[in-house]
């Protein structure tokens, strides 16, 4: 019955890896399909400070979310440099923003 449970438990783990892999790449495909890429990366400071960097600022802040939804759909400027962001709303839609910034700050 252990070695059953045992067996369970890490298919059960295994599969919610694959499904978080999924949703990052999701994730990442929809950032490059609304040109987040253009100016920005996962690893590397583009013209947009790099992801894992946005991700590491961040931790632990229980209102960035919300912080960098607005951030992301508005624009601005001053927080990583003097290069501006323009504002990504309307022509991302708003449900589009949230899962990108989710994958964001997951990194």
């Amino acid at each position: 019955m252990k070695v059953l449970f045992s067996a369970i438990t890490a298919a059960i783990l295994l599969m919610a890896g694959q499904v978080q892999a999924a949703d990052a790449a999701a994730a990442k495909a929809l950032a490059q399909k609304s040109g987040c890429l253009a100016c920005h990366s996962v690893d590397a400071k583009v013209l947009g400070p790099a992801y894992k960097d946005v991700a590491a600022k961040y931790k632990g802040d229980k209102s960035a979310e919300g912080k960098l939804i607005e951030k992301v759909k508005k624009g601005g400027s001053g927080v990583w440099g003097n290069i501006p962001m323009p504002a990504n709303s309307p022509q991302v839609k708003d449900e589009d923003i949230k899962t990108i910034v989710e994958w964001i700050l997951a990194l």
